[in-house]
């Protein structure tokens, strides 16, 4: 990897850190949709395409496996964009 491309690469994880702190200590509410994709580019993020199910057999755990497979094939450095991207409308 150049020089370039891994500052690139410190500057997005960077962002995402940022990013995952600001969702993460939210106060208010945000709409279980929204909060949804951001499950799923989380996991996609750091998982990439190695899913496993929560062992909750719940609805809210098939959702949020549901919504994570959605994003298979996706990079992690897209999942990451994707991530930062949402918690800024927020």
């Amino acid at each position: 990897m150049s020089k370039l491309s891994q500052e690139n690469k410190t500057d997005l994880d960077k962002e995402y850190k940022a990013a995952f702190d600001k969702i993460s200590k939210l106060k208010t509410a945000v709409a279980p949709d929204v909060m949804l994709k951001f499950y799923a580019y989380n996991k996609q993020a750091n998982f990439g395409n190695k899913f496993a199910s929560n062992s909750g057999s719940d609805v809210r755990s098939a959702f949020k496996f549901n919504a994570w497979m959605q994003l298979n094939g996706m990079s992690a450095e897209d999942a990451k964009k994707e991530y930062i991207k949402l918690a800024k409308t927020i």
